[in-house]
């Protein structure tokens, strides 16, 4: 872990399996884990069990937290137009078929994705999915914050989803930022999610840019 900007942002590189310094799973679960009222989280995917684990205890400690995800690692298309019903097994009937590939049986490799989110939902941790064809790409936690700081208000993002995958082959790096300036920003960026509105065309023709002590 690196920090700049008089210590308002930590800069982590993962994943240790490939020869880099930080445990990016372990930073996100420790991040979430100093959230003390409230967790806006949006990632294209949650496969992440320890990373899932710390989302339902923040709910089970009482505080407010939504889960903003890519409808595409959660959904399975079914082919054909009707869809082709699975074929039984021996001694299986075609609607006992039918009825295991529906409710019982996920040997997909969406299957970790699902429980995870059924597993938040029994905790009450509001999810969505997103409202947008497109790709949904955003990996972003916005920690304490709804309009004024907090000691612990901060912001996480990088290029890291938040899935063995991406937090222990992919080489990835997260920020972590404590700046209620930035935490304004994303707040927006929240509040676009949750009307179903968000995108490039939202905001202006430029990033806008911050600067702390010297850092742009």
């Amino acid at each position: 872990m690196a920090q700049f900007a008089d210590d308002r942002i930590e800069a982590y590189v993962g994943p240790q399996e490939l020869g880099a310094a930080d445990d990016l799973e372990s930073v996100v679960q420790d991040f979430i884990a100093g959230a003390r009222t409230s967790l806006s989280i949006a990632v294209q995917e949650l496969d992440s069990e320890p990373i899932a684990q710390a989302i339902i205890d923040a709910s089970w400690r009482g505080l407010r937290v939504e889960v903003f995800l890519e409808q595409d690692y959660l959904r399975t298309p079914l082919p054909g137009s009707p869809p082709a019903l699975p074929t039984p097994r021996d001694g299986e009937s075609d609607d006992e078929a039918l009825r295991r590939v529906q409710w019982v049986e996920d040997t997909t490799e969406l299957a970790t994705n699902r429980r995870i989110l059924a597993a938040l939902l029994r905790s009450d941790v509001q999810v969505r999915g997103d409202y947008n064809p497109k790709i949904f790409h955003q990996k972003f936690v916005l920690r304490d914050y709804d309009g004024k700081a907090a000691p612990t208000s901060a912001l996480l993002s990088g290029s890291a989803n938040f899935t063995q995958t991406d937090t222990h082959r992919n080489l990835n790096h997260l920020f972590v930022f404590r700046d209620a300036d930035v935490c304004r920003q994303y707040l927006t960026e929240v509040e676009q999610l949750r009307r179903g509105r968000f995108g490039r065309e939202l905001h202006g023709r430029r990033p806008g840019r911050t600067t702390w002590a010297g850092c742009p």
